[in-house]
């Protein structure tokens, strides 16, 4: 089996170079790196949990895209909330995004590196030809 890097190289606050890929491919299996609020002019969408958990669920389908794969494909979801009083708020949205039912996920409070609100990474299944 190989490992499949998926993704241009990309870049943080100042063209500063990340040391990972978007996605990564190895077998049935394809993992999204953590994806923030980052609009695209490279800056946090203001406008709060709501806003940004919109965001960054955009920014997961678009990577998902990437690999070929949609939501449908998910098995788990990593979430990260820097304040736990957004859980409702994120969780309403978040719902939105899967009217056929959601995948296994997990949901944590922890301080972000970035100044965001919410952070999010997935596995996705979706079996190769």
């Amino acid at each position: 089996m190989t490992i499949e890097r998926i993704g241009a190289e990309r870049t943080g606050a100042g063209g500063q170079n990340l040391p990972f890929s978007p996605a990564t491919r190895a077998g049935d299996f394809v993992f999204i790196s953590g994806q923030v609020a980052m609009n695209d002019r490279g800056e946090i969408e203001p406008g709060g949990i709501e806003a940004q958990t919109k965001r960054t669920m955009e920014n997961v389908i678009a990577v998902l895209a990437k690999a070929d794969c949609t939501l449908e494909d998910l098995a788990k979801v990593n979430v990260w909330l820097d304040d736990p009083r957004d859980f409702w708020t994120f969780n309403r949205v978040y719902a939105t995004y899967f009217p056929n039912g959601a995948p296994a996920r997990s949901t944590v409070r922890s301080q972000l590196m970035v100044d965001a609100k919410i952070e999010i990474d997935v596995t996705a299944y979706k079996p190769l030809g």
